[in-house]
């Protein structure tokens, strides 16, 4: 089991992701979502790649949803906070959060949903019981 709201992952805005403006190119922070998911799973650990050798399945990403609140600039350190929301038969929903230390709210925030699918057929199918044991919380029935 591990905490579902308490995943923290560090980064530091590189210059290559900045405008002209000195400000985090939009596009960059949905990369910034997409790589500390990657490793949450990691940390759990659940390598959720290698299901695609084994089942034949694999996630797909059906809603990207970035809000943007006040911008990070070049050199600017920063924490993605993972957290998992809903968990359906099939679908996980990510909610992070981009977050600076010493401020409260966060600069950014999102909503990621994920299907587990056939990539065969590309029809949803259950989220794996390894992956659900995981992200189990007590008490919780499935």
């Amino acid at each position: 089991m591990t905490d579902r709201t308490g995943f923290r992952f560090g980064f530091r805005v590189r210059y290559a992701e900045v405008d002209y403006q000195g400000i985090v190119y939009f596009a960059h922070y949905a990369t910034y979502f997409d790589v500390a998911i990657h490793e949450f799973f990691r940390a759990l650990p659940y390598d959720y790649t290698a299901i695609r050798m084994t089942a034949g399945t694999d996630f797909n990403i059906v809603r990207s949803l970035v809000e943007y609140r006040r911008p990070l600039r070049f050199d600017e350190a920063f924490e993605v906070e993972v957290a998992v929301g809903r968990i359906g038969r099939t679908s996980l929903t990510f909610t992070p959060a981009i977050r600076v230390a010493g401020e409260a709210e966060p600069r950014a925030t999102g909503e990621f949903v994920w299907v587990h699918a056939d990539q065969t057929t590309m029809r949803a199918v259950p989220l794996p019981e390894r992956l659900l044991d995981l992200l189990d919380e007590p008490g919780r029935a499935r």
